[in-house]
């Protein structure tokens, strides 16, 4: 069995874009439509990584990986941000929050895949 990463994205088509491209490279994928979602699904299975949107419904992306974070489990698990916004403010909320990496959309599917590799040990 492959890592297990959850991706969090309100795109249908962002969803699809990004569990194809990690399906491709032998990841196993858990997708969740909002942060809310995404927060339900990692307290329901252990995951390996975290992919997730800044700008989302219900609860955004730095809450849930704060949320996320506050799970004794996901301490130190890999969380990339994948997001249109690229401000250094959103950026350092992030870091706060406990991300580890940032991607700026759209993203090139070999820029993903080498970020993963690099973090995803």
């Amino acid at each position: 069995m492959g890592k297990l990463i959850l991706t969090a994205d309100d795109s249908a088509s962002m969803r699809q874009m990004v569990s194809f491209t990690l399906k491709g490279a032998g990841y196993d994928v858990l997708e969740a439509v909002d942060g809310k979602d995404g927060l339900e699904k990692a307290k329901a299975k252990d995951v390996d990584m975290v992919i997730t949107d800044l700008n989302m419904p219900h609860m955004d992306g730095i809450q849930m990986i704060r949320e996320i974070r506050a799970l004794p489990k996901y301490k130190f698990i890999p969380i990339i941000l994948l997001t249109t916004e690229s401000q250094d403010e959103k950026k350092m909320q992030g870091k706060a929050a406990g991300a580890t990496g940032w991607i700026v959309k759209p993203f090139k599917p070999e820029q993903l895949l080498a970020v993963i590799k690099k973090v995803l040990k």
